[in-house]
């Protein structure tokens, strides 16, 4: 079947369906809730815009992503100079004590020379002590216990460190930018997956509300056959048993309405979810089923298949084919593919799916793990400062007081009780034997990365067989489509002779109900077809990359 043909029998079938599109709008148009509340006009693009915006799970997906920015400015940080400030103030109610043997400092003997324990008391109290020589005389004392500090203490000091040299921090900054690609990369994949869902929910819903606009059609037209048919058994020209056949038909049509319209209040439903709206939102789809519907011939072309209409119009039969001449009457014989990807016929470009190139970025992700385990090998220098006081005094009060060097007691004596200190200088950490953990980790980082790189080519298959059965898939539901097509042409042909051969008295009642039964079969099977070719065309473009465009 050629493009022109196919465009004659669409538009065969629209003269056809006639006043549908305009039965469906009226259906449509009533706000789902409050007669009062406007209804969201949405067409295909608008319902996909709306959910990569307002989906809950895509938000989700994009805190990952921003927690990712925030991880690159936490890795930055660790450069920059590091300044801390502390102070704390201590009550020591117990003292440590120390053993200190007061007959020796730093092995010279005080010979001749008495130290008593008074003597030490005054001195700490701050008062002279004069000590009588006794030469020739040694004093042979134990060890005395003897505590350090004062009750009270405190200090203040502020440090400072500044990394000068970090292998591992350095690898660090361009893992974080690479790890803020993935991230977005990973958004990529889930909005992928959301235009996906969205597009083929309002898909359903078109065709789900398109077969309700013709059951109401054919109710009504099997309306006006039951009531002519009523009309003449009233007039003795009919059976009861023909109108009682034709009320059961009726009423069964009836069912298959109301199931219809439940339908697609839940494909309304399901796109309402799959596109993060509230169910209590009021819609009206824009779209026509009419629009959505691909271009068959200009697709087969995109796909390089030969259409398997074989003959010239609904109902032709094929002629059987001239020796030595084709079957399209002295033109080559269509090229069919005999099964392999596309990739046979146009390379490739698996960039195009965003799963490899996520793979691509994880396997960049890998490669810089292992330089930075390998990087654990390098020395770290810093440069190191700090600057503050400590302070101790008998009371709380006295060590608030912060007397400095300048202060003096009553006798005239030094009394500071606050004292400062300051040192700068350079830290080197070399690392020399850890174990053996650094080499089993570089081991694993090695493994990761091997993993991945195998991961390619189990990958490049996975695509090519995606292609190659969405590609597949496509073609046989433009085929099925092509079928139903012709299907439902003949059927509504057929119904349409006889229930002119019933009015005229020369048909009867049953070929009437028969012939309508199939009609109904082939609308059915016409808008299952074209739902297939819908999701199929979704299908391929995903598989193709071609769904979210970048």
């Amino acid at each position: 079947m050629d493009n022109t043909l196919f465009k004659s029998k669409r538009w065969l079938w629209a003269a056809l369906l006639g006043a549908a599109p305009l039965a469906l709008a009226a259906q449509t148009s009533a706000p789902a809730v409050g007669a009062g509340a406007p209804a969201m006009l949405l067409s295909l693009p608008q319902a996909v815009h709306y959910a990569v915006q307002s989906k809950s799970s895509l938000l989700a997906t994009r805190l990952a992503e921003q927690t990712a920015a925030a991880r690159i400015g936490e890795i930055k940080a660790q450069g920059l100079p590091q300044l801390n400030v502390g102070a704390n103030v201590a009550d020591n109610f117990k003292l440590q004590k120390t053993l200190v043997d007061f007959g020796s400092f730093a092995g010279a003997p005080l010979s001749g020379t008495t130290l008593t324990q008074a003597d030490i008391a005054r001195a700490q109290t701050g008062q002279a002590v004069t000590l009588s020589p006794a030469y020739g005389q040694v004093v042979a004392t134990s060890p005395q216990p003897f505590a350090f500090g004062l009750q009270y203490a405190g200090n203040t000091s502020a440090s400072f460190s500044q990394q000068l040299f970090n292998g591992s921090y350095l690898i660090g900054l361009k893992a974080a930018k690479v790890y803020q690609e993935l991230a977005r990369k990973q958004t990529q994949q889930a909005e992928i997956d959301v235009v996906e869902q969205v597009s083929k929910a309002y898909y359903s819903t078109l065709v789900a509300r398109s077969r309700l606009a013709l059951l109401a059609r054919n109710v009504q037209r099997l309306d006006t056959v039951l009531y002519q048919t009523n009309q003449t058994f009233k007039a003795g020209f009919a059976e009861k048993l023909d109108v009682d056949r034709l009320r059961v038909q009726r009423n069964n049509l009836v069912v298959e309405q109301q199931k219809a319209q439940r339908l697609t209040e839940l494909s309304l439903a399901l796109l309402k979810f799959q596109m993060g709206l509230p169910q209590a939102q009021a819609v009206q789809l824009t779209d026509s089923l009419g629009a959505a519907v691909v271009d068959a011939g200009a697709l087969r072309q995109r796909l390089g298949a030969a259409s398997f209409g074989t003959g010239s119009g609904p109902g032709g039969l094929p002629a059987p084919p001239t020796p030595g001449v084709g079957a399209t009457g002295g033109q080559p014989a269509p090229t069919i593919n005999n099964g392999q990807p596309v990739q046979a016929d146009a390379a490739f470009n698996y960039n195009n799916r965003i799963e490899f190139s996520t793979l691509q970025t994880q396997q960049a992700l890998a490669g810089l793990d292992l330089r930075n385990r390998s990087a654990g090998a390098y020395p770290i220098l810093s440069l190191t400062g700090a600057y503050g006081f400590t302070g101790s005094a008998n009371a709380a009060k006295d060590l608030f007081a912060f007397r400095g060097p300048d202060s003096r007691s009553a006798n005239g004596f030094v009394n500071q009780n606050w004292f400062g200190f300051g040192n700068v200088g350079l830290a080197l950490n070399v690392p020399v034997f850890d174990g053996f953990r650094r080499k089993y980790q570089v081991q694993q980082a090695r493994i990761a990365q091997q993993t991945i790189e195998r991961g390619f080519e189990t990958l490049r298959q996975s695509i090519d067989l995606q292609d190659a059965q969405s590609r597949a898939t496509l073609i046989n539901a433009l085929d099925v489509l092509d079928n139903q097509q012709d299907n439902l042409i003949l059927a509504a042909d057929v119904a349409r002779v006889t229930r002119i051969k019933f009015n005229a008295g020369v048909g009867s009642n049953l070929e009437v109900i028969t012939a309508e039964t199939s009609l109904r079969e082939a609308q059915t099977n016409y808008y299952a077809a074209i739902y297939d070719v819908l999701v199929a065309k979704v299908d391929r473009d995903k598989a193709t990359g071609e769904l979210l465009p970048k």
